[in-house]
């Protein structure tokens, strides 16, 4: 079973590697970020606030860990960071150090240690003398970098507290200054992720105490994205923690939450494939409302070939049913305007005979998949006299609506059979919605909360046709729904492994 710290890792991983969220051309290529950088601490050296340092070595292609999104650069951590420092004074340790109470004034400053951050940084404070403040100047600490154990446990990084008190290095530490916090975040992430923490063994030297040094630091690498980007990974990552932080703590609740969490993760995945927030917008896509057209056209020459019957007119959507905004390009629809034909199976029972055209109920497809291991049989010529209203056929789609209601499961046989009235037929043109992009919006929790609200009845409850007629859906351009597919196809499968992992 996957720890809590192994699925934070995998996270941090998928964040670092340009995979956590999408990347938008707008927000420019990280090598004007990287120039920024270079200007300011250019500036700072002139004005004498920090001292010219040793030039690093290139990036060599080897070195190079993994491929990286075309906006994003490859830095060495010293030429990102505007200052790295360490604990900077030689001989005795404890003679610039107090411990006693009468010393916690403003004119004594505390010595940051990284076993501070393992409890309440204000608990039990280390103080230096006024000469060890003094003396230490070059480590002196303002709030908010990073701060690294160098000395046995690798790998621990902290942020300084901003505390409005002096504050400097103590030993066994590093000081890594970022030029502000924006940048501090992203590579405070980078530096606990799995990368981070081998970039960090690579440098390191020792058998019994194992130890790396600043000059050593800073020949890290670090996969840079745009600044921006940077704000959505941070914000993606505080978003997924504290999942990760009710794993690691329930420990009463494991088995609820190992069930639960692979669930909610997909239910996210689902929700921002049908905002528009999954794969990124081609203006070059030709509009929902273009797609919109030709499938109302398409429906008006059907019913004048008398191929399909007129269909009762549908409500209008308005705003105040519009839960959430959609891009440019989409159209919010009701369901059944972009089909050919939805109805449901027989509303009697049928005559079941032990072999013969399979018998769908909701029972034989409450998976997402039909399944005839179980199914019962009717005649052929029952069966055909029950497909002149209710034919399904490969490339459709079915639904349940009695009992377990709001399952969509494809029609992937050429097999013959019929269906009960438990299960909901959806024919449509496979050229213009995209019956995967379908099934994966049915799913959403948009369209579940709206299968939930209009579930009715007591016993075996029912979503009635017209309301799943008026169920609200957001449509995407043709290509787009294929890109979401196909994104979701590559997410999907990982929760699936998560999931059968957490069931270990």
């Amino acid at each position: 079973m996957m720890t809590a710290e192994q699925l934070k890792g995998s996270i941090l991983q998928l964040a670092i590697q340009g995979k956590l969220v999408n990347q938008e051309l707008s927000e420019g290529k990280a090598v004007s970020l990287i120039q920024e950088i270079k200007k300011k601490k250019q500036s700072l050296i002139k004005q004498g606030i920090i001292k010219k340092e040793k030039e690093l070595s290139p990036i060599a292609e080897n070195e190079i860990p993994f491929d990286i999104p075309e906006t994003w650069e490859w830095v060495r951590l010293g030429d990102y960071a505007e200052k790295v420092t360490d604990y900077v004074a030689s001989g005795s340790f404890a003679s610039l150090r107090e411990n006693a109470p009468s010393l916690k004034t403003e004119d004594y400053a505390i010595l940051v240690k990284t076993a501070d951050f393992s409890n309440d940084f204000t608990q039990n404070l280390t103080y230096t003398t006024k000469h060890g403040y003094e003396f230490l100047n070059n480590s002196n600490l303002f709030g908010g970098e990073l701060v690294l154990s160098n000395i046995g446990s690798i790998g621990k990084v902290f942020i300084v507290p901003k505390l409005n008190r002096k504050m400097t290095l103590a030993p066994n530490s590093v000081m890594v200054r970022l030029a502000d916090d924006q940048l501090r975040d992203y590579l405070y992430h980078f530096l606990l992720s799995p990368l981070g923490y081998e970039e960090l063994i690579a440098i390191t030297s020792g058998t019994a105490m194992k130890k790396f040094n600043k000059t050593d630091l800073k020949t890290i690498l670090i996969p840079i994205p745009p600044l921006e980007e940077q704000k959505r990974i941070v914000a993606k990552i505080e978003e997924l923690m504290p999942f990760v932080e009710q794993y690691a703590a329930a420990s009463t609740k494991l088995n609820t939450l190992n069930a639960s969490f692979p669930e909610m993760m997909k239910k996210s995945i689902l929700q921002e494939a049908v905002q528009g927030k999954l794969v990124p917008q081609d203006p070059n896509d030709e509009p929902a409302s273009l797609l919109l057209k030709k499938i109302a056209e398409e429906k008006k020459r059907l019913i004048k070939e008398g191929k399909i019957k007129k269909q009762k007119q549908l409500p209008e959507v308005t705003e105040d049913e519009i839960p959430f905004d959609i891009p440019e390009s989409w159209e919010w629809v009701r369901l059944g305007s972009i089909l050919k034909l939805l109805t449901d199976g027989t509303h009697k029972t049928p005559h079941y005979v032990t072999e013969g055209v399979p018998f769908i109920s909701v029972k034989d497809m409450s998976s997402g998949c039909i399944s005839f291991s179980n199914t019962k049989f009717i005649t052929e010529k029952e069966a055909d006299e029950l497909n002149m209203r209710c034919n399904p056929e490969r490339g459709d789609v079915l639904l349940s609506k009695v009992g377990t209601t709001g399952v969509p499961a494809p029609v992937d046989t050429d097999i013959k059979f019929s269906l009960f009235v438990s299960v909901a037929l959806l024919k449509f043109n496979i050229d213009l919605i995209n019956r995967d992009y379908l099934i994966n919006v049915i799913n959403s929790p948009c369209v579940q909360k709206q299968c939930a609200e209009n579930t009715r009845g007591v016993g075996n409850k029912n979503w009635v046709m017209r309301d799943i007629a008026n169920t609200l859906i957001p449509i995407a351009p043709l290509r787009e729904q294929e890109r979401i597919v196909s994104e979701l196809k590559r997410l999907i499968p990982q929760f699936s492994v998560l999931e059968q992992k957490m069931e270990r």
